[in-house]
């Protein structure tokens, strides 16, 4: 199939790519910058540079599939900038469905939504039919996203939403727990000095990212359309940031660093405890998660 991923030179993109192509697919790469990453610059069919809030571009190849990747993906951030979140990452939506509106080529289109649009309030784990809530803007925009996809959905566009929870893995940028916490340890000038981190007794529902796209695969290439609108990508279980540090400083081969709580580093409204089901999109494709926190720990130490 020709797949078209957006946002493709991003952390879950470069990693999308590897699985689509070793999955015997043609890859159609879409970003901001004017060329491919290298690392994945020769694996594409095509590459485009756009921006995608402006409007949808015309290329080579005809998409089978769409994985938009694309948009503005950090929490924290988001409440610095919430009006930015809401009309960029609804704008992307708007211009991708509205070019295939007019289309008679329909491809799968696979909206990357959040495990962040849950409310922590309520049973554990949370399907896909869990309270939502509006705990961030990064929320807000993920929502909104979804809303369209149901629109477009009632409008002929065959749409489907994941909602991964945290996902990490080798080369991450900094701005996410794990790779922060790594460059906190491996930098202090004292090997045994302390670090300052936000609030480590929060636990979330980590997937390695190459686990997350290898659901993202699925959902693209089923030759079956999605039963469901909405599917959970995750573990089904919840790991605190305190035992996150213990397998760094594992992997790392230290002992595991003082700590220091730093307010910056506490967000607004912070969830102490998450997790997902995953029911749906393994009995339905028989997704399932295959690499183990240790694994992806000592794989991410690995790529440093």
């Amino acid at each position: 199939m020709n797949i078209a991923v957006t946002g493709i030179n991003g952390f879950v993109g470069k990693h999308l790519t590897q699985k689509l192509v070793e999955n015997g697919h043609n890859v159609i790469g879409l970003s901001m910058e004017d060329n491919a990453h290298p690392e994945i610059a020769n694996d594409l069919l095509e590459y485009v540079s756009c921006n995608l809030a402006e409007e949808w571009p015309a290329f080579n190849a005809q998409p089978d599939a769409i994985i938009h990747l694309a948009g503005l993906a950090a929490v924290g951030p988001s409440f610095d900038k919430p009006q930015m979140y809401i009309s960029i990452n609804s704008s992307i939506v708007t211009n991708l469905c509205e070019h295939y509106l007019t289309q008679d080529s329909k491809p799968r289109i696979v909206l990357i939504s959040s495990g962040a649009v849950y409310s922590p309030n309520q049973s554990m784990p949370i399907n896909e039919g869990g309270e939502v809530q509006f705990g961030s803007p990064y929320a807000v925009s993920k929502i909104l996203n979804e809303n369209q996809a149901a629109y477009y959905r009632s409008r002929g566009l065959d749409c489907v939403v994941a909602r991964p929870f945290n996902h990490i893995g080798p080369n991450q940028l900094p701005g996410f727990l794990v790779p922060d916490l790594i460059e906190k340890i491996t930098s202090r000038e004292s090997t045994h000095g302390p670090i300052k981190v936000g609030n480590l007794a929060t636990k979330r529902d980590y997937t390695d990212v190459r686990d997350v796209a290898n659901a993202y695969v699925l959902l693209a290439t089923h030759p079956e359309k999605p039963k469901q609108l909405v599917y959970n990508i995750c573990s089904g279980k919840s790991v605190s940031g305190e035992e996150m540090l213990a397998t760094i400083a594992s992997a790392l081969q230290i002992d595991i660093p003082e700590t220091i709580i730093d307010e910056a580093l506490v967000r607004p409204n912070e969830v102490m405890d998450i997790r997902g089901d995953n029911t749906s999109i393994s009995s339905e494709l028989g997704w399932t998660p295959s690499i183990d926190i240790e694994k992806t720990i000592r794989d991410i130490v690995a790529s440093k």
